[in-house]
């Protein structure tokens, strides 16, 4: 779609055209694609999963100077568009502090739910927790954003070399062999494997301006007043052992939301949390639409 200013707003959707909405606030450096987890999920509780790019990523424009506030507009001008009158919304990872900026600045009565899943967490509550290669990125972002611009290109197209050597491809058709649980009807290997390939190559269609600047702006101060977002309630979901995003950073949060619930999984790391996927999505949906699943 075509946003206000003429940038390009890419997006996918997901499960039933007629379900309930769910706005997708994809992680750092994906795009759009990554929601096509929730796939089975959409289908089986009639949801209509839509996942926007943000700036710079997959089919998004740029947009110069932006800031994670200027997120909501996006996806105002995207639910107008969709003619949605009401829906959720979950970000993922780095998708967190988005949907944290929708808290603040859309309408209450215009969402249904807000959720943060394995969120990214606000760098002022200890930069030092932050992983060293986190902290590699953010100082490269600042400093060298041309040269680590340049570098992470020659990384993307080295990596489409990579994954389509003989090698990688069948270590790639062996995990989609090993994930494919047994009565399921999928489409052929080669199919499946290019969907794999495409979903981490896609939020570089553009290039990496778009990951350099986002790797600035997530360990930056985001601009959002914690104590002021008013959303009644935020739900929070992470690991406990999160090494990408430490749950301290999330707890100093939290704690200064004035609505605010967080569920901590033991045990769980910044990946093996998603096994909880559809836990997090019933908590996401009306409460009317939950009775008539059960």
């Amino acid at each position: 779609m075509n946003l206000p200013d003429g940038r390009v707003l890419g997006f996918a959707e997901y499960g039933s055209q007629t379900g309930f909405p769910l706005i997708y606030c994809h992680g750092f450096p994906m795009c759009r694609l990554e929601a096509v987890a929730l796939y089975k999920i959409a289908l089986r509780r009639n949801l209509r999963v839509v996942a926007p790019d943000r700036p710079g990523f997959g089919l998004s424009s740029i947009q110069p100077h932006r800031r994670i506030t200027d997120w909501p507009a996006d996806v105002q001008a995207l639910a107008d568009h969709l003619d949605l009158p009401r829906f959720a919304v979950l970000g993922v990872s780095g998708g967190g502090p988005y949907a944290l900026a929708c808290a603040q600045q859309l309408q209450q009565s215009r969402m249904t739910a807000v959720g943060i899943y394995a969120g990214a967490p606000p760098w002022e509550a200890g930069a030092k927790q932050m992983p060293w290669f986190a902290r590699l990125t953010s100082y490269l972002a600042f400093n060298w954003p041309t040269q680590f611009r340049i570098f992470f290109d020659q990384l993307v197209g080295l990596l489409r070399w990579i994954v389509n050597t003989r090698a990688v491809t069948g270590l790639i058709d062996s995990a989609i062999l090993k994930a494919t649980k047994e009565g399921d009807k999928p489409a052929p290997i080669e199919e499946r494997r290019q969907r794999v390939i495409r979903a981490f190559l896609e939020p570089f269609a553009q290039g990496s301006e778009g990951a350099v600047e986002e790797a600035r702006l997530l360990s930056s101060k985001w601009g959002i007043e914690y104590e002021n977002v008013s959303y009644d309630e935020i739900q929070l979901w992470h690991g406990s052992k999160d090494v990408n995003a430490p749950v301290g950073l999330i707890r100093y949060m939290v704690k200064r939301l004035p609505h605010a619930t967080l569920r901590e999984y033991e045990n769980d790391t910044h990946y093996t949390v998603f096994q909880h996927k559809e836990e997090v999505i019933e908590g996401l949906l009306p409460e009317e639409k939950i009775a008539g699943l059960r």
